[in-house]
């Protein structure tokens, strides 16, 4: 058996719903009867077969939301953007409930960290880059709590239908004065009355939003995740802000067929 062999491990589709009108929220569970044990912010990889037989793999972060300090969990949950034509959408398209696909992981260290002694997260992302935000969400209520920190999310979408787990993030925020939630909209803006029209939705490109919150050096660590070229421009505008580079921790989400 090979090495690659032994890393990777079966997971079993318990749950699938759309999140989007073209990303699906799916939920497994190892189906080797192990656990898995990750940190907020990593991911994992999903290997399967081109047509012609080639071995290919997609990485997808992990939206799981768990208790940690109970121990590893049972779900692995992922958002999966479906891209027509695309290898990983067919797979996943054409998965039945209770069929498997192989994994590896969890890779990535685009991670809170336990020493963070910053006042503030400013946490940028766009599309399913909100995905490893959410799986942070019990690890920053638990920081609110002990440390007081407050938290800016600044998440762009083109529609408010595209607005991934806008609902529980709104929520949240609802529930955590220090966590701000700030949906962007570059198409189109949520009905006037409807639940998502609220006083921190913006109009533009998260990009375009940043200076409104004043980063500071002094008190922030900021997270990106997304698209290359908003993680790139916010990337240039926080460093002109005064931020180092270790205060900036990034992760590009690059489409793939």
């Amino acid at each position: 058996m090979s090495v690659l062999a032994i890393l990777q491990f079966p997971l079993k589709l318990t749950g699938r719903r759309m999140l989007a009108p073209s990303v699906a929220h799916l939920t497994f569970t190892r189906d080797d009867g192990q656990p898995l044990d990750f940190i907020p912010g990593q991911f994992i990889q999903v290997h399967f077969h081109y047509a012609d037989g080639t071995a290919t793999k997609r990485s997808y972060s992990l939206a799981t939301i768990h208790d940690h300090a109970l121990g590893p969990g049972d779900a692995v949950e992922i958002a999966v953007s479906y891209v027509p034509g695309g290898a990983a959408t067919a797979l996943f398209e054409g998965l039945d409930q209770g069929g498997t696909v192989q994994a590896s992981g969890p890779f990535g260290r685009f991670c809170l960290m336990p020493n963070d002694a910053n006042r503030r997260y400013l946490l940028i992302g766009t599309g399913t880059g909100v995905t490893p935000y959410r799986a942070m969400l019990p690890l920053l209520e638990q920081a609110i709590a002990q440390r007081g920190i407050e938290v800016v999310l600044l998440f762009g979408a083109r529609t408010p239908e595209e607005l991934l787990y806008g609902d529980e993030f709104r929520a949240f925020a609802d529930a955590h004065p220090n966590f701000r939630f700030v949906p962007c909209f570059s198409r189109e803006l949520p009905a006037p009355g409807s639940a998502q029209a609220h006083a921190d939705v913006r109009h533009g490109y998260v990009q375009q939003f940043l200076a409104e919150f004043a980063p500071d050096a002094a008190t922030d660590i900021a997270y990106l995740c997304g698209n290359p070229n908003m993680v790139d421009a916010c990337f240039e505008a926080l460093k002109a802000a005064g931020l180092a580079v270790p205060q900036i921790r990034r992760e590009k989400y690059v489409s793939s067929k």
